[in-house]
């Protein structure tokens, strides 16, 4: 597939799914930690078994080992590790801001660097994106913790290493290699380091709660699945910055997922910031395709 656009909202629909199933995990006592190591365990054979099916061995390609453990570190690692930590402390809200910058920073690292930088209909998109997000999310959320400085400050590192995660993958890409063998790779070098990380928060790995929800846990490896094959996908065609957006589809798809499978109801500036994500979301498509 090679329509950025289609991509991008398949991938933030993807990522939207992960928020309602991640919360009904966590409701039956699986530690965050854990839920995060099973996504990648779970998706990264996935996408390797998918990748040895359907694609033939490019003998030239080089080592994603070093990308993999990089990537793994930068891009999910770290950025859960903080999520986990900070929420507790500034509240669920004032975290959801911190994703919802990434595309931010992103934009700043890709022109700080020269990878793949935004034009600057792009970056009024991501303005305006980053707009409708804080819309949703000030209007779904409640919980605005003020919490101390130096929690908001670990927050503020959230879109720091996403950004530098999007980045990364553009410049380190190894030549050769598919995006499905390096989303495999890249989750499965993160397993190690979310495993040490349930360790050290529960002094156990625990697995009891996920043999409570067989169903849940399926339903979770097979949307992770589809979002990491787009994810990287979209990484190789659109650039770190036009991928940074999902979250920006993901605040809105969680609108959509609220509505109709929780019945909750919205004041009418959740629309309108779903509005605002859609005109900035455009905006940047429309500077993707005049580069």
């Amino acid at each position: 597939m090679n329509r950025p656009l289609v991509l991008l909202i398949g991938t933030g629909a993807a990522l939207g799914l992960n928020f309602p199933i991640g919360k009904l995990a966590m409701s039956q006592g699986v530690n965050p930690a854990l839920w995060a190591a099973v996504i990648s365990l779970g998706a990264g054979f996935a996408m390797l078994l998918a990748a040895k099916l359907t694609e033939v061995k490019r003998p030239h390609a080089k080592s994603t080992f070093q990308f993999a453990i990089i990537s793994g570190l930068i891009s999910y690692v770290v950025p859960n590790f903080l999520t986990y930590s900070v929420i507790p402390k500034i509240g669920s809200g004032l975290a959801a801001i911190m994703f919802a910058l990434s595309p931010v920073v992103t934009a700043l690292l890709s022109l700080l660097f020269r990878v793949r930088p935004p034009n600057l209909l792009g970056i009024i998109g991501i303005a305006i994106g980053l707009g409708g997000a804080v819309i949703i999310i000030f209007s779904r959320q409640s919980d605005f913790n003020g919490g101390g400085t130096w929690w908001i400050l670990a927050g503020l590192l959230i879109p720091v290493f996403l950004g530098l995660g999007n980045v990364y993958r553009t410049l380190a890409w190894p030549e050769g290699a598919s995006p499905r063998k390096l989303a495999s790779h890249t989750n499965l070098a993160a397993v190690p380091f979310l495993a040490i990380a349930v360790v050290v928060q529960t002094g156990t790995i625990d697995l009891a709660p996920l043999e409570s929800i067989p169903g849940l846990v399926a339903l979770q490896l097979a949307v992770s699945t589809v979002m990491f094959l787009m994810f990287f996908r979209l990484q190789q065609i659109g650039g770190p910055t036009y991928l940074s957006q999902i979250g920006y589809v993901a605040a809105a798809v969680g609108v959509v997922i609220g509505v109709v499978y929780f019945s909750e109801t919205y004041p009418t500036n959740v629309w309108v910031g779903a509005g605002v994500v859609a005109i900035g979301i455009a905006l940047t498509t429309l500077g993707q395709a005049k580069r």
